[in-house]
Formats: C-alpha cells, sequence, structure tokens
C-alpha cells in the first residue's frame, strides 16, 4: 500500500487568504471542485496553479486557472506572489515527488495541506480509507469496515518463500504484490503480459521496498511451454493466479480469447506449479463463476473445475478464492464515473434495479493472501456484506463530489452544479444480481474474518476424466472464429449457464 502523507483537515476557510494549487491538470481540477463545493472558492484569492512540468500549461489555463510555475520553481514563486498556503494533490504513487513538494513548501515557509487523489481514495491507499474536505468514505459504499489483515497468518504464508503473481500489474495482482512485499519474502515474482502494467508496479516495489529480491517477467502464461520452464526456473512456493480476461461484454464478443485466457491460461500455471513442486497454489476467481450468464463467468468457472481437479493427484494444495467486484479496479465503475464527471458528464448506469457486491483492493487482496494460508479447504468465498444497488451508489458518488445527481426521466431540473445520470441498459452477459455460491455450497466461516470457505469439498470434486474430457472439447474451439460454436461448446460443460433475461428473474430469490 502507498504511503500516504499525513493529511491536515481542509484549510479552514476563515484563515485562507492568497493560496495556490499544486498538482497535475485533472488533481488540479479537482481541487477547485472540491473549494467549490465547499463553498470556500468565494472566501479565498486563489492565486493560480503550480504544475509538474510546462507541458501542462496549457491543459491548467484551459480550465481558466493563471499557471505560475514548475514545482521547481517553488521559491521564486513564493517571493514573487507571497502566497500564504498551498493545497497539494497528486497519487500516491509519486511519492518522491510528493516529498520534495512538501519540503519545498517547508523551507518556503508556506502552509499545506495535502488530499489524496480520488484514485488513491477509491482503491484504499488514503487514511482510513478516507480524504478530507468530503471526499468518498468507502466503507459507507460496503456498508461496513473494512476487515483487518492477520499480519501472522500472512506472514506464515510467504514470510522466506519465494512468491509468484500472475498478472501482478492488474488492480487485485499489483495489490498482493505490495502486500506480499512487506512480509519479507524470499523473492517476490512479478509475471505480466503487459509491459507497462509491469514495469509500474516494478518500479512502485523498487520504490517502497529497495532491498528486497524481486523479479519482473513479461510473460503471457497462455504460452505453455514458456510457462513451464520459467517455473522450473523460478521454483516458487506459492503461486497467486490473478492472471484472466475479466471484462464481461468484451468476451461476450471474443468467447476462443476467454477460453484461452481464463481456462487454457489458468491450466498452464495450475499445470507448471505441480510440475515444479509448488506448495501452494491459488486461483483468483469471481461471483460471475456462479450460475453464469456471461462467457466469462462461465470460463472462470471452466477454470475452477480444473483447478479443483488438480487436488490428490500429488503435490502441493489446489484452492480457489471467489469474491465480487472491487472498488476502484481499473476499466471498474467508479473510476469510469469519476472520468464522466471530470469530462462533464452525464453519468451512466445500466439498470435501476442492478446490484453487486463490493469490497476495497487492499480489502480483498488481503483476504486472499489469508484464505491461501488456510489449509482445511479448496474453495474459498470472500464475505463481501450486502449487494449494493448501482443506481443508489451513483447518487452517494455524485453528490461526495458536492455535486447534484439529475435523473434522466425524473421531473428535477439540474443547477449549475448538477450532473445528468442517463439509464443505460443491461449490456450482453450482465446479470441484474450476482451470486457467491450455488444453493448446493454450503458456506461455513473459516478461522478469518470475511473468509468463508465450502464445506462438501472432496465429494464434489469434477474427476480427472470427466475434467479432461473437456479440455479435450475446449481444445478444439480455443482458436475458432465461429463464436456460437465456441458458446455452444461451453455450454456443454457448464450447464447451469443460461441467458441473462431469464436470469433476472431466476435471481431475485436467491440476492
Amino acid at each position: 500500500m502507498y504511503p500516504t502523507p499525513p493529511s491536515r483537515p481542509f484549510p479552514d476557510r476563515r484563515r485562507l487568504d492568497r493560496i495556490v494549487l499544486v498538482g497535475t491538470p485533472w488533481t488540479i481540477a479537482s481541487l477547485v471542485r472540491h473549494l467549490r463545493a465547499d463553498g470556500a472558492e468565494g472566501s479565498v484569492d486563489i492565486l493560480g496553479a503550480i504544475v509538474m512540468s510546462r507541458e501542462e500549461t496549457r491543459a491548467v489555463e484551459a480550465q481558466g486557472l493563471r499557471v505560475l510555475g514548475t514545482t521547481d520553481d517553488i521559491e521564486r514563486i513564493r517571493v514573487r506572489e507571497r502566497f500564504d498556503h498551498a493545497l497539494v494533490s497528486l497519487p500516491g504513487a509519486m511519492r518522491v515527488a510528493i516529498s520534495s513538494i512538501r519540503a519545498a513548501l517547508h523551507c518556503a515557509g508556506v502552509r499545506e495541506s495535502f488530499l489524496p487523489t480520488m484514485q488513491d481514495v477509491l482503491a484504499g491507499h488514503s487514511e482510513n480509507g478516507r480524504a478530507p474536505g468530503g471526499m468518498l468514505d468507502l466503507s459507507h459504499i460496503v456498508g461496513r469496515p473494512a476487515r483487518r489483515l492477520d499480519d501472522t497468518l500472512v506472514g506464515g504464508l510467504v514470510r522466506h518463500k519465494r512468491v509468484l503473481v500472475t498478472g501482478a500489474g492488474g488492480s487485485i495482482g499489483s495489490e498482493l504484490a505490495r502486500i506480499i512485499a512487506r512480509f519479507e519474502p524470499e523473492q517476490l515474482i512479478l509475471m505480466d503480459r503487459s509491459d507497462n502494467a509491469l514495469f509500474e508496479i516494478d518500479r512502485q516495489i523498487l520504490a517502497l521496498h529497495p532491498g528486497l529480491d524481486r523479479r519482473a517477467v513479461l510473460h503471457d502464461v497462455v504460452d505453455t511451454e514458456g510457462t513451464l520452464q520459467r517455473m522450473m526456473d523460478l521454483r516458487p512456493h506459492v503461486v497467486l493466479h490473478a492472471a484472466a480476461h475479466k471484462h464481461v461484454p468484451l468476451m461476450e464478443d471474443h468467447p476462443a480469447a476467454a477460453v484461452s485466457n481464463n481456462l487454457f491460461g489458468t491450466k498452464s500455471v495450475a499445470d507448471a506449479s505441480m510440475a515444479a513442486g509448488v506448495d501452494r497454489f491459488v486461483m483468483i476467481s469471481t461471483d460471475k463463476a456462479v450460475n453464469p450468464t456471461s462467457v466469462m463467468g462461465a470460463t472462470k468457472r471452466l477454470a475452477e473445475m480444473y483447478v479443483r481437479s488438480l487436488n490428490g493427484a500429488g503435490g502441493g494444495r489446489f484452492a480457489l478464492v471467489r469474491f465480487g467486484n472491487v472498488l476502484g479496479s481499473a476499466c471498474s465503475v467508479l473510476p469510469i464515473w469519476e472520468r464522466q464527471i471530470r469530462e462533464g458528464g452525464p453519468v451512466t448506469v445500466t439498470d435501476r434495479k442492478m446490484t453487486r457486491y463490493f469490497m476495497t483492493i487492499p480489502e480483498a487482496a488481503g483476504l486472499v493472501l489469508q484464505a491461501a494460508a488456510l489449509d482445511e479447504h479448496e474453495v474459498f468465498v470472500l464475505d463481501m456484506g450486502e449487494p449494493v444497488r448501482i443506481f443508489d451508489l451513483a447518487r452517494r458518488f455524485i453528490e461526495a463530489q458536492g455535486l447534484a445527481p439529475v435523473v434522466e426521466g425524473d421531473q428535477t431540473t439540474g443547477g449549475p452544479n448538477s450532473v445528468r445520470v442517463v439509464i443505460t441498459g443491461a449490456r450482453p452477459g450482465e446479470k441484474l444480481y450476482e451470486e457467491l455460491s450455488y444453493r448446493a455450497e454450503e458456506l461455513a466461516p473459516t478461522s478469518v474474518d470475511g473468509v468463508m470457505a465450502w464445506g462438501g469439498d472432496v465429494g464434489s470434486r469434477p474427476s480427472r476424466n470427466e475434467v479432461m474430457r473437456m479440455v479435450a472439447d475446449m481444445s478444439a474451439v480455443r482458436t475458432s472464429h465461429d463464436a456460437e460454436r465456441v458458446i455452444t461448446s461451453i455450454r456443454a460443460h457448464v450447464p447451469e449457464m443460461i441467458q441473462p433475461d431469464t436470469k433476472h428473474c431466476a435471481s431475485a430469490d436467491a440476492a
């Protein structure tokens, strides 16, 4: 987790005089929005903005603000403008820049207040999940406080071990890596096929833990031979498999890609783990694998079946952890809404009735690691609390920005601080209601608060012969351009996969 600088309360407008805003164009725009929402804009003298580089000047001036200079010129700007207070907002990943800027302001005798960015708040990288100035309180969204990490349990899993994370550049994979790095692993191995994502998480780990032995491995897990070779070379003790295609509507249009990545990518890593003598393999699964209506969910279900079939075949333990949506993950709903608001709206919601389970990224990653440390079961389900209605979430999110939601079709008329909310309709493959387990799966609490386990593991484990027939059938269509043929093959092995329009009715009782 990023270290967030200690935040002072949002400045008292009665003491404010001449202030400057420090940040990037989009964080400066957010500061202005919060000053307006707080009613402080009219009672302070905003002299202008200090940007990170001269290339950002035009974008800030387009917001109607005067650019005073760059952060390299803070001392000279202070002498020239005689400002009293600086409001600073930068992404937590820019920890070196934040420290440098705050030190320069301190040396110049300037009072400063640091406000985390919305992305850091959504990802839980701010103090207590909150930001000053009325920004979003994540515990309010999920309806409960986040669970605390059991350091002893996680330490026992990864300390002095070689730990491999696939999909390490993704939202969950990168948070797993950040947590693991705190517990003195012998080596942290970061694997991803995206060079940009891999470079970024490797850079973050280096900045936060410069003495940690780490490996950044640019590799696509779908490459079976390459995966086996790397696994034999690296010999990890623990493998956390987070790599997957996750976007529901996109996978409806590319079912063969979903089969190849979600099923055969998982099979590749799991088989290589067994061959390399890995002690513990954990697959990150999803609530969309339960009674799936989407290709994405159904291919994750196939991957679950394969992983479970490996238990009892010798070697280490193979488990899966299933959970719902995480707040602030890449391309998830809150960052999309934040961008839509920044662009002037509208905010889009698929359906007024749609509900989802939510959890913050740090809490989900922490619970995954704690579940991975448990020995008794092979199917774990995270307790996501009560489902949240997406429509209500959108309204609260807009109001947290100091703006007023105006819903399409309502009689309410908007004012200058209003944002339109447009209902777009459910997308292909989407359910109205998500489920975390099948009706036959009787979940019981474990020793970890927030982690449930299915007690019927061994008796219901898919037979190896059944699973290998499934693999052979899916192998025949994994490169097919005939989407209907691929989906027909998926349905043959996931018979509970039904159409979304019928699922809407069936799920109402289960939700």
